[in-house]
C-alpha cells in the first residue's frame, strides 16, 4: 500500500480573490503563534466578506444562508501577531446547494500558503434551515472564483 502524497504549500496565483487579515495579540497562543483555530475564523471571514461585498450574502436580512458542513486545514509555517495575513480564496465545487471553498492563507507578501485549507457550505432557507437551490447571482460570483 503506498503513502498518500504529503501537502505541499500551494503560490498565490492558484488562486483568485485577496483579502488581508490584521492578525491581533488575542491570536497568538503561549507558544508564540497564531493558535489553530483561528485559521478556520480566517477561512469564513475572507469568503463570507468577499460574497458580502459581492452583493450575494446579506447576513442580517438574506432569505439564505451558509451552514458549514466540514472543513479541514493543513499547516506548513506559523504565523504571528503582528503581522498581516493575506487570505486567497477559490472555489473547488459548486452543488446545486453546496460549494467548497479553499483557502490559502499567506505571510503578506509571502509567495507560498502558511497554510490552506476548505470548507463546505450548505445554502439553506433562513426560516426552515432546509437546502435551497444556489441563486442565479451566487453562482456567477462562485464561477469568478473557480480554480
Amino acid at each position: 500500500m503506498s503513502t498518500p502524497a504529503r501537502p505541499q504549500p500551494e503560490p498565490r496565483d492558484s488562486y483568485r480573490a485577496f483579502r488581508t487579515i490584521t492578525t491581533r495579540w488575542m491570536d497568538n497562543d503561549q507558544y508564540g503563534h497564531v493558535n489553530n483555530v483561528v485559521y478556520y475564523s480566517w477561512f469564513d471571514t475572507a469568503v463570507n466578506a468577499h460574497l458580502i461585498e459581492q452583493g450575494v450574502l446579506d447576513t442580517a436580512g438574506g432569505s439564505t444562508i451558509g451552514f458549514v458542513i466540514e472543513t479541514q486545514c493543513q499547516y506548513f509555517a506559523p504565523l504571528a501577531f503582528p503581522q498581516n495575513v493575506e487570505a486567497g480564496i477559490r472555489v473547488a465545487h459548486v452543488g446545486s446547494s453546496s460549494v467548497r471553498y479553499e483557502v490559502g492563507l499567506f505571510a503578506e507578501g509571502a509567495p507560498q500558503t502558511a497554510a490552506k485549507g476548505h470548507f463546505v457550505h450548505v445554502y439553506v432557507d433562513r426560516a426552515n434551515q432546509r437546502p435551497v437551490p444556489l441563486s442565479a447571482e451566487l453562482r456567477a460570483v462562485l464561477e469568478r472564483l473557480k480554480a
